[in-house]
C-alpha cells in the first residue's frame, strides 16, 4: 500500500517585503502573477504523471501570501489540483493568508473546493510593532478578516504570532495572546524572531547593526517564550510542537508530517520535496522557473538520496521539535540499532542536565521544558550518529 502523501504548493508573491523575512517571496506585477498561475498549473499536471496514483491527505498551500492572487486564479489552482491528484475526501487543506489580502470572494472560492483550515498571518496585535515589521495590515484589518473568516464558517484557523520584535516589551507581548486567546482560534503558531543573513533586519539589528540595542534581550525572549506555554496551556492549547500550539484534535496534520519524515510533494518556485527517502526542489529563480516551464521542464534541482546516517540524524534533531519526541523501539524497528547504542553519550549528558528525559512508560525519549529553551545547542550533538555493527 502506497503511503499518503502530503503536497505543498508556493505562491512566492507578496504585496511588499517585510524587512525580517528570508522566505522566497517579492512583490511582482499582475501579470507575472498570471505567467506564475499558469506555469505552476503545467508542473501540476507533469507531478500528476509520476506522482497522480498516490493518495494525498494534506494540502498546504503556502507562500508569500497566496490571497494575494485573484479568485479565479485560485480556482484554477484548486481545480488543476483536485484533477490532478487524488485527494481524499478527509484531507486536511490549508491556505496561508494575511490581513490585507482577503475578500468574500476568496473565502468562498476556498470554501467551495473544501479548504478546511486557514493559517493567518498576524504577528502582533499592536500597530506600532506591526509597522516596524513592515506589515502591510493594521490589528484592526486583522480583525475584519477574522470575522470573514468565521462568519464564511471556517472553523479550524491558525494564527501566527511573534515575539522577540523592535521594541516589543513582555507587557505588549503578554497583551498579544491575551487578545488573540479571546477570539479562540484553533491553532496558534508562536515563533521568535531570528534575525536572518542578508535581510534588511540583519544591517538593522544584527551583530553590526545600530539599531541592535532595541531587539529585547535574551532573558525577556525567554521569558516571553515561557509566558506563550503558560497561558496558551490556561486557554486550552497544548504544545505539540517546540512553536505550535493546538486545541484537542487541531494539530497541524501537513506540518506535522514534516516531523515525522512523511512523504511531501513540493511544486512552485524553491519547493522541497521529500519521497522514497529522497530530498530534492525546484529551481529558485523566477524567470527560470517561468521559461523552463512553457515547454513543461520542472526539473529536479539538489537532489540527494540520504543514507542510513542522514536518515538517523534527521529522526533525532526533527523527532525531538515534538513534544512527545521520538519512540526508542521505534527507532530500533526502522533502522534495526539501540537508540542507545548510538547515542547513548549523548542521551545520558543530557538527561543529567535536565534538558532531555525518558519515559519509561511510553518508551519515548523527548526535550524537557528547559531543554527546549536550548535545542539547537542539543541538535547538534545528535549529527554524525557512530553506528556500531550490527550483530
Amino acid at each position: 500500500m502506497v503511503e499518503p502523501l502530503g503536497l505543498y504548493l508556493h505562491i512566492p508573491f507578496c504585496v511588499q517585503k517585510c524587512g525580517y523575512c528570508d522566505f522566497l517571496s517579492a512583490p511582482a506585477s499582475e501579470a507575472i502573477q498570471e505567467q506564475y498561475v499558469q506555469t505552476v498549473i503545467r508542473e501540476i499536471e507533469e507531478k500528476k504523471g509520476i506522482y497522480g496514483d498516490w493518495p494525498v491527505d494534506t494540502i498546504f498551500v503556502g507562500g508569500g501570501t497566496p490571497t494575494i492572487l485573484e479568485p479565479g486564479q485560485m480556482e484554477r489552482i484548486m481545480d488543476s489540483l483536485f484533477r490532478g491528484f487524488s485527494v481524499e475526501p478527509a484531507a486536511e487543506i490549508t491556505w496561508e493568508m494575511n490581513p490585507g489580502t482577503v475578500s468574500l470572494e476568496k473565502l468562498q472560492v476556498l470554501k467551495q473546493y473544501g479548504v478546511n483550515r486557514l493559517s493567518i498571518g498576524l504577528q502582533s496585535t499592536h500597530n506600532a510593532e506591526l509597522k516596524i515589521l513592515g506589515r502591510i495590515h493594521t490589528y484592526e484589518a486583522f480583525l475584519q478578516t477574522w470575522d470573514m473568516v468565521r462568519n464564511q464558517g471556517f472553523s479550524n484557523v491558525n494564527i501566527d504570532l511573534m515575539s522577540g520584535l523592535p521594541l516589543q516589551t513582555l507587557q505588549s507581548y503578554e497583551e498579544t495572546i491575551h487578545r488573540i486567546c479571546r477570539l479562540s482560534p484553533e491553532h496558534i503558531s508562536a515563533y521568535s524572531l531570528i534575525v536572518e543573513e542578508g535581510t534588511p533586519f540583519e544591517s538593522l539589528y544584527g551583530e553590526a547593526g545600530n539599531l541592535r540595542y532595541q531587539l529585547p534581550e535574551e532573558e525577556i525572549e525567554r521569558e516571553m517564550y515561557d509566558l506563550t506555554g503558560k497561558l496558551l496551556s490556561q486557554a486550552g492549547f497544548h504544545q505539540y510542537e517546540i512553536s505550535n500550539y493546538a486545541k484537542l484534535e487541531k494539530e497541524c496534520k501537513h506540518n506535522t508530517r514534516y516531523w515525522k519524515r512523511k512523504p511531501y510533494l513540493g511544486m512552485g518556485i524553491g519547493a522541497a520535496s521529500f519521497i522514497e527517502n529522497t530530498r530534492f526542489s525546484n529551481e529558485t529563480d523566477l524567470s527560470s522557473y517561468l521559461e523552463n516551464g512553457k515547454q513543461g521542464m520542472f526539473s529536479k534541482q539538489e537532489e540527494t538520496k540520504l543514507s542510513v546516517e542522514e536518515e538517523i540524524e534527521e529522526t533525532m534533531f526533527l523527532g525531538l521539535r515534538m513534544r512527545d519526541g521520538i519512540s526508542i523501539k521505534g527507532f530500533e524497528i526502522k533502522f534495526g540499532y539501540n537508540i542507545m547504542d548510538v547515542y547513548g553519550d549523548v542521551i545520558e549528558k543530557w538527561i543529567e542536565r535536565k534538558r532531555l528525559q525518558i519515559d519509561r512508560k511510553s518508551g519515548r525519549i523527548s526535550l524537557t521544558e528547559s531543554g527546549i529553551g536550548i535545542s539547537n545547542q542539543i541538535f547538534v550533538d545528535f549529527l554524525e550518529p557512530g553506528l556500531p555493527d550490527k550483530v
